[in-house]
């Protein structure tokens, strides 16, 4: 089976590394000055919203990437 990639221009994103003992999330936010190409399976894509896109990172953390395309041109790629 043929891994499918997309090519995003991301910036700066929240990590999400679980949730503390009264389940409140908890985040670190790493900001950047501009956006960086990466590319990124589809199958850690888990959502897209007008400023986010999440994906599945290691040890079952998650990243809310700010991404720098236009949100109707992206949903378009990934549907």
């Amino acid at each position: 089976m043929k891994t499918e990639f997309i090519e995003l221009s991301l910036g700066s994103h929240v990590i999400s590394h679980g949730f503390d003992a009264l389940n409140k999330e908890i985040t670190e936010e790493v900001n950047v000055e501009g956006f960086s190409k990466k590319v990124v399976a589809i199958s850690r894509i888990k959502s897209l919203s007008e400023k986010y896109i999440l994906t599945d990172y290691l040890d079952g953390r998650w990243i809310y990437w700010e991404y720098e395309s236009d949100f109707e041109e992206l949903k378009k790629q990934l549907l």
